[in-house]
């Protein structure tokens, strides 16, 4: 591939966005996504509703149009799907981003497709938008590569009448209790804190707090899985005894974190709570390279989203197109 100005790692809605703004600004770019346009999305759970409104997960100034209040995981792959489409954005779909190299020109990515075949992208500027919902927290505990056990949760079909194990106490493991009750399906949730998170849906954990009073949802506070058997789980109370949970299949919904490993080789500057070190144009101490969104704040995760992500493109796109014009470069 020939030179870019920009390449944008990640085809969600914030590098949607970059996209737009770059194709906006009369730069030359590429997306480069190692799964579909708006990967993150497409592996919410089946049923999931956004916590937002419409207009606050819009992009490009496309509107979004639903039939309720609150867009569901179809409306918005529909929406981002459209928005790619009518903007005829260039995206590379199912080509993973490998390592990223300085250049003379700015950067090397090297890149692999889905058939395993390398290749090379040259841009002047980088900007990485890759989220964290694709690497989920491990627990580091014996079983947790098991076949019963899955750190994402899709939906409650296959549980019915099983017993399943719920670890964690926020939005996904909230969400995931509930709906796998609603099924039919025999729920436990074991919480290391004493209670459920403070940022769950304000109109999600009453629902589940009354579950948990009435005695339809069991719920253990104070406590961690530390090993996973096919038949049961291992779970340790706060004074360090054990005991035997039956369990069928285990979802661990314990949290996500961005993996920058693709970009190592950069020697990043960071904060002490893992977060990039970022300037006001969301630039990292690598100048040219750009981290927008989730991806730049491992250690505040839960409050960056599509709703205030998105506007971190413009800014980064903003930036680098001044930057361009500055040093008389002319677009690719």
């Amino acid at each position: 591939m020939s030179l870019v100005d920009v390449a944008i790692v990640g085809a969600g809605p914030v590098g949607l966005a970059a996209a737009i703004a770059c194709k906006r600004a009369g730069l030359s770019y590429v997306v480069l996504e190692k799964g579909c346009v708006v990967n993150a999305i497409f592996e919410y759970p089946t049923y999931m509703s956004f916590f937002t409104t419409a207009p606050e997960l819009e992009i490009g100034n496309h509107p979004m149009v639903t039939g309720h209040d609150k867009p569901d995981r179809r409306d918005a792959l529909m929406y981002y799907r459209l928005v790619a489409q009518r903007e005829a954005l260039n995206v590379e779909q199912y080509t993973e981003v490998t390592r990223v190299h300085a250049a003379p020109a700015g950067f090397t990515l090297e890149v692999e497709k889905r058939d395993g075949t390398p290749g090379v992208v040259e841009a002047r500027r980088v900007v990485v938008a890759t989220g964290y919902y694709d690497n989920p927290l491990a627990l580091g505990i014996a079983g947790e590569d098991g076949e019963n056990v899955s750190h994402y949760y899709t939906e409650a079909h296959p549980f019915m009448g099983l017993n399943v194990t719920v670890i964690g106490a926020g939005n996904s493991a909230a969400d995931a209790a509930l709906d796998l009750w609603r099924s039919g399906v025999n729920v436990t949730m074991v919480v290391r804190a004493p209670e459920l998170k403070s940022t769950i849906k304000y109109w999600v954990r009453p629902d589940l707090e009354n579950r948990i009073k009435e005695g339809s949802i069991a719920a253990h506070f104070n406590s961690r899985v530390v090993e996973i058997h096919p038949e049961h789980v291992v779970v340790q109370r706060e004074d360090g005894t054990t005991w035997e949970l039956p369990t069928d299949f285990t979802f661990a919904l314990t949290g996500y974190r961005p993996d920058l490993s693709f970009l190592d080789g950069l020697r990043l500057a960071t904060q002490p709570d893992e977060c990039l070190v970022l300037d006001e144009h969301y630039q990292s101490s690598v100048p040219g390279l750009f981290v927008v969104g989730s991806a730049g704040f491992a250690g505040r995760t839960n409050q960056v989203f599509i709703e205030n992500g998105r506007f971190h493109a413009d800014h980064a796109v903003a930036e680098i197109a001044r930057q361009l014009a500055e040093r008389g470069v002319q677009p690719a």
